[in-house]
């Protein structure tokens, strides 16, 4: 297997061939220029599990991007397109945006099984661990289990927030992880619901 470095040469190598700018890759990749340029001055480690990302936008499989004397042999994978729904509250709730702004091309072995969301995080309030901007993947389902982080619409179903849920009664109590942020108890009169189950979170750099 290659080493980061002997990785990130291999990418650079098939970018010049194929005339691929960083801006390009960056693009193709899902990832911010200045995140793809760390990579290429070797002062950030090769994320393995981006490989199948790379090999995607470099024509190559992603076996020869890793793995030493392997010949360039594209193994076909089904490709899921995932919409990406506007911006959920990581703060006070903000109005749901139903409109789809992008998507993103996931491998399909790469996801558990289910139907998929991506939303866009705002605020601070489930920081450190869902920061400001954070790309959450959210599996729909109608339920979840205490203590799992969800997306949820609430104040009658016009606004979406993501929050740490746990169940009191029939009532969903929705807890910030930063502690510098209130418990949200929703009205008895509110009419919630659940979006999703959040299973991933991607950083932009």
């Amino acid at each position: 297997m290659k080493t980061s470095n002997e990785v990130i040469d291999k990418i650079i190598e098939l970018a010049t061939e194929k005339n691929i700018s960083i801006t390009q890759l960056a693009k193709k990749v899902g990832m911010s220029k200045s995140g793809i340029s760390l990579y290429f001055k070797k002062t950030r480690e090769f994320p393995l599990n981006r490989t199948p990302d790379f090999a995607k936008a470099l024509g190559v499989s992603p076996d020869f991007l890793i793995n030493d004397d392997v010949t360039n042999i594209i193994i076909p994978n089904e490709i899921i397109k995932i919409p990406v729904l506007g911006q959920i509250a990581c703060g006070e709730p903000i109005t749901a945006e139903e409109n789809i702004s992008d998507y993103i091309e996931v491998p399909k072995n790469l996801l558990p099984s289910g139907e998929f969301i991506y939303l866009i995080a705002k605020g601070h309030s489930m920081e450190p661990k869902i920061p400001d901007g954070a790309r959450v993947l959210i599996r729909l389902q109608p339920n979840i289990e205490n203590d799992e982080i969800a997306a949820i619409l609430v104040n009658n179903q016009t606004e979406a927030t993501l929050k740490k849920v746990k169940k009191q009664g029939n009532t969903l109590v929705l807890f910030p992880l930063n502690p510098d942020y209130d418990v949200i108890i929703p009205n008895p009169d509110d009419e919630i619901k659940i979006i999703g189950k959040a299973v991933q979170v991607t950083l932009e750099i």
